[in-house]
């Protein structure tokens, strides 16, 4: 059973001086402190923030239960208020509970009863401190200042944010791959009047067709095999809030319809229902696609990109913002040094930062904070060193590069092979971002690579 936190300091206010002082007694048996009052002066103790509960009768003389309700949540919001009320009252307690009252009793009632109740209050009242910690926890963690700005590029991206934070109108953040589209998603919830709201992400391009239109939607009970129960989907959750469509572009033709038909109307359906939902969702949608390519392949719904470009939020890679190298590099070795307490890099070399300052990071911040992660878990000594760099940064090794011609002449097909090879060697040996950077599909980089002799002359 629960039970009230010891030593709670409780105003009990009841006109009925016999009945507060045994109520007053029987608290004060259970461990809590308490003062008992009459009606001609509560309201100066319901005043005191130092009273963690308010025990009141409804119906006084003086001033009404429902009075010093009001009283009580204008000074200390979060302090439960329980009433306590004779049986022809029940209409007037029940008013006290739409008014923010916590609980109600009907008297008579046992002090061990009121105890309950009083810590039940209590725990609620320190669960929403907690969330409101850990909320306000999140808006500084996300919040535009603690992104790191110093390039006139990313100035540039704030200043927009801040302006656009609180308009209720879509957005589309475009980016390379690795820029932080989801951080700077999670930065404008921080500044919008939306931050006590949800803020719901999805990655569109990670989950199947149809388990994402679950995802996004919800379902009935039985509207396919498994739904063995109703499921808010994440609009839903979203209510009030913000939804990050991430990778907006990967999203399948039917669903684009569907989520058009969300923003248009305000409207959700879920699967296997037959009745509609209102919903007040924004929506911040992202990709490092060029979506007006896929509209001329028919792979992008023109309208809707109409409807979620009402602002559009474009994310410079980390070769246009190098002058945030430097203190992002220093942000990332202290998360590293977080993660591995016994790591001994506190800074890089001058030549390992020149490298870090002139590579071309075609993974963007994402790919920075690997190599400086991987740095610091495998540097030896207090300065990590260009040895201590990923091979991927293209670090110059003895031998001759794969795109280096001499004063031979090539055929375009060994050009091409030589090209390719010398673009993965760049990439860090990843083929998906390979094809994506050269334009092709992977038989083609595949193609590319084979060394075929015959296609050289004698």
């Amino acid at each position: 059973m629960t039970a009230s936190a010891p030593n709670a300091r409780i105003l009990v206010v009841d006109d009925d001086a016999a009945l507060r002082d045994t109520i007053a007694d029987g608290l004060r048996a259970h461990g809590h402190e308490v003062t008992a009052a009459g009606a001609d002066v509560a309201s100066n103790l319901v005043r005191d923030p130092a009273h963690d509960v308010l025990v009141t009768d409804l119906r006084m003389p003086e001033i009404d239960g429902i009075s010093l309700l009001m009283l009580s949540k204008q000074i200390v919001p979060e302090r439960p208020v329980i009433v306590m009320t004779a049986f022809g009252a029940v209409d007037t307690a029940v008013d006290s509970l739409r008014k923010g009252a916590f609980h109600y009793l009907l008297k008579p009632f046992k002090v061990a009863e009121l105890d309950l109740v009083i810590g039940r209050g209590l725990e609620e009242r320190a669960l929403r401190r907690e969330t409101r910690s850990l909320k306000r926890a999140l808006r500084q963690h996300f919040a535009l200042d603690q992104l790191v700005s110093q390039s006139d590029a990313m100035r540039q991206v704030r200043e927009l944010i801040e302006r656009i934070a609180d308009a209720d109108v879509a957005t589309l953040m475009i980016g390379e791959t690795g820029t932080g589209k989801g951080m700077f998603a999670r930065a404008l919830h921080a500044e919008s009047a939306r931050v006590t709201a949800p803020f719901v992400s999805v990655n569109c391009a990670a989950l199947p067709d149809a388990l994402l239109e679950s995802e996004l939607f919800g379902h009935v009970r039985g509207a396919f095999t498994g739904a063995h129960a109703d499921r808010r989907g994440l609009f839903e959750q979203a209510d009030g809030g913000m939804l990050f469509l991430d990778e907006i572009g990967d999203m399948a033709s039917p669903l684009q319809a569907k989520l058009l038909d969300v923003l248009e109307r305000r409207c959700i359906r879920p699967l296997g229902s037959s009745r509609e939902r209102p919903v007040d969702v924004r929506i911040i949608a992202a990709t490092h696609r060029d979506l007006r390519s896929r509209i001329g392949a028919g792979l992008f719904r023109e309208d809707l990109l109409y409807r979620l470009e009402g602002v559009v939020v474009e994310i410079p890679p980390l070769r246009h913002r190098r002058d945030d190298i430097p203190p992002l590099v220093e942000r990332f070795i202290d998360q590293a040094r977080a993660v591995n307490p016994r790591a001994t890099v506190e800074r890089f070399s001058a030549d390992a930062m020149k490298r870090l300052l002139e590579y071309a990071w075609p993974g963007n911040v994402r790919e920075l904070e690997n190599a400086v992660a991987r740095a610091v878990l495998l540097g030896r000594a207090t300065e990590a060193t260009l040895d201590d760099l990923p091979p991927s940064l293209g670090i110059k090794k003895p031998g001759r590069s794969s795109a280096d011609f001499g004063d031979e002449i090539v055929p375009v097909r060994d050009l091409q092979r030589r090209y390719a090879m010398w673009a993965l060697e760049r990439l860090g040996g990843r083929k998906n971002l390979t094809c994506e950077r050269l334009g092709i599909d992977a038989k083609t980089l595949n193609k590319w690579l084979t060394v075929d002799d015959t296609s050289r002359d004698d």
